[in-house]
């Protein structure tokens, strides 16, 4: 069964994908983007954040152009994993949230 909402996977915008995007490295961004695409965003949050802490603090840049999260977003999620306790109560937008698509919205002007 698939979800007709699903996240597209994001390209990877470093150097050596643009470069060589047949690389063992540019996989490894690809399959990084298939797993974080099928994630909620508290979980794709708290897996990159957890990322940066793994390979140093001037990596999230790097995780950025790799994902396409907001640099913010990354260290929102290494704090998230740092202090736990600091959390909100297991809040996570429920599907469909959010603004309207800006299709959706220029469908609905057209056609009135």
């Amino acid at each position: 069964m698939s979800n007709p909402k699903r996240r597209p996977v994001h390209q990877c915008q470093c150097e050596t994908c643009q470069r060589h995007p047949s690389s063992q490295v540019a996989r490894r961004h690809k399959a990084l983007n298939r797993v974080i695409t099928d994630c909620d965003e508290k979980t794709r949050r708290r897996l990159v954040g957890l990322l940066a802490q793994q390979w140093g603090p001037q990596r999230i840049s790097l995780l950025h152009r790799i994902t396409g999260l907001s640099r913010n977003t990354i260290q929102r999620g290494q704090y998230e994993i740092t202090h736990p306790m600091a959390e909100p109560a297991h809040r996570i937008r429920s599907q469909g949230a959010g603004r309207i698509a800006v299709e959706k919205n220029n469908l609905a002007f057209s056609r009135r």
